[in-house]
């Protein structure tokens, strides 16, 4: 029996690293050759690069695709609550046993040279993919696209972009240009790319561009198919039809877009999936701290009677603008009595509270920092109050830790319940659902 996986993830952690790679090192593709090329024999792959919203794209494919029956391997990252999360194997979390026994041979297959956490588990994607049999394959790039470790399928089905913004800047560049261009590297000739409508101008140029220059067929939201709400769902629109569908499971307008786009890459399929099929796909579509409801749990317990607790694991500035688009909805759909908005955050330095906080900064009520448990790039909980406190929020705290943080707001007397969301980091997300002991996979 090799050892338990989480073992040889902890090895690989320390003797290589834990960062993100973006290069396509020898080392890397050394070892994939090693394993005889595994990304060469995979069912066909929808390979989705992006800023906000790849998760919910890929699992808008996955519940579409098995609503129809087909199934798939799906590899997604990061997790939130246990590492199986990140691959999925014909519809099933990878069992313990044949992820330890590929991290095993990947050991003793090892070549000289770093191999980063990211690449490892890839590999193990790829290797565990390649061993079973599936209909179809939806890879999720790291935070990359041209270097990214997922970008060796040489002929994929389908790319697919979602909308992006400024994140990862440090590696990816600090202009939206330069982000588009990383990500447009997961493009291919001849291959269909799907991209999401583009707030900025210029990232879409950039996609345009890119897509000309290596003869990729570009489809684009807004211009080549759109997404309209109707009563309460939304209409989706392309060159051969249009169809009225009922709103998705996850929460929020913006998941009308990302639904959309998955519908549109869709459309490479040999036969194009019925209208039902996709009704339930979105009915049945499952992404964990995506503006989730948590009503029951250990955290839940911990707040006002007739409060509401939700969770969202957004970081950035079009995940800034998503929730203040949803906090107007619930403001609207609240009348003449709004809750009131407390925020308990926690952030890494790697990421720009100001530009999170900022769209909906004047509907704080109250916010609570707290740091990242075990994160050694966490936000202080003093450092991440003092950002707020930046932005002109006036009631500003800070807290251990979010149980701290929700027993504190608890103590206080309300004459409206009000509405707690925690925020700011998946890797806080992760926390939370731990706590909340209510986590029911994905």
């Amino acid at each position: 029996m090799p050892e338990p996986s989480h073992i040889l993830l902890e090895r690989f952690r320390k003797n290589f690293g834990t960062d993100i790679d973006l290069t396509l090192r020898p080392a890397y593709l050394d070892l994939l050759a090693r394993f005889g090329n595994p990304q060469d024999h995979l069912p066909p792959v929808f390979h989705v690069a992006g800023t906000n919203g790849k998760g919910s794209t890929c699992a808008f494919l996955r519940a579409m695709l098995e609503a129809e029956g087909y199934t798939t391997h799906v590899y997604t990252s990061p997790h939130l609550v246990t590492f199986y999360e990140r691959i999925r194997i014909a519809g099933k979390l990878i069992e313990e046993e044949e992820l330890a026994g590929i991290l095993a041979e990947a050991e003793k297959l090892m070549p000289p040279g770093a191999i980063t956490l990211f690449e490892i588990t890839t590999i193990a994607a790829f290797v565990a993919f390649a061993r079973h049999k599936a209909d179809f394959t939806i890879l999720e790039t790291g935070m990359g696209g041209r270097l990214d470790a997922t970008n060796v399928v040489k002929k994929p089905l389908a790319t697919i972009i979602t909308r992006l913004s400024y994140d990862h800047i440090q590696h990816l560049g600090s202009t939206i240009d330069a982000i588009a261009r990383e990500k447009a590297g997961i493009m291919r000739a001849g291959v269909p790319c799907f991209s999401a409508a583009q707030p900025e101008r210029l990232a879409l140029q950039t996609l345009i561009d890119a897509a000309v220059k290596k003869n990729a067929p570009l489809s684009v939201g807004g211009a080549d198919w759109g997404v309209e709400e109707r009563g309460a769902g939304f209409r989706f629109t392309d060159a051969t039809r249009s169809l009225d569908l009922p709103p998705p499971a996850l929460l929020g307008r913006h998941q009308y877009k990302n639904a959309g786009l998955a519908i549109a890459a869709l459309s490479v399929l040999p036969q194009p999936l019925p209208k039902a099929t996709i009704a339930q796909g979105l009915r049945t579509v499952n992404w964990p701290a995506r503006l989730q409801h948590l009503t029951t749990g250990n955290l839940a317990a911990l707040i006002p009677a007739n409060a509401e607790l939700w969770l969202d694991g957004g970081h950035n500035d079009s995940a800034g603008e998503i929730l203040a688009s949803q906090i107007k909805l619930w403001r609207k759909e609240d009348g003449a009595q709004p809750r009131p908005l407390y925020i308990v955050i926690g952030m890494l330095t790697t990421k720009r509270p100001a530009e999170f906080l900022s769209p909906f900064a004047s509907d704080i009520e109250q916010l609570r920092a707290v740091p990242i448990p075990n994160e050694v790039l966490s936000f202080s909980a003093p450092a991440l109050a003092d950002e707020a406190r930046k932005l002109g929020i006036t009631s500003v705290g800070i807290a251990e830790n979010v149980t701290e943080a929700l027993r504190d707001l608890a103590s206080q007397n309300f004459s409206v319940a009000p509405r707690i969301m925690i925020c700011g980091s998946l890797y806080l997300a992760g926390i939370v659902l731990r706590l909340s002991q209510t986590y029911p996979g994905i």
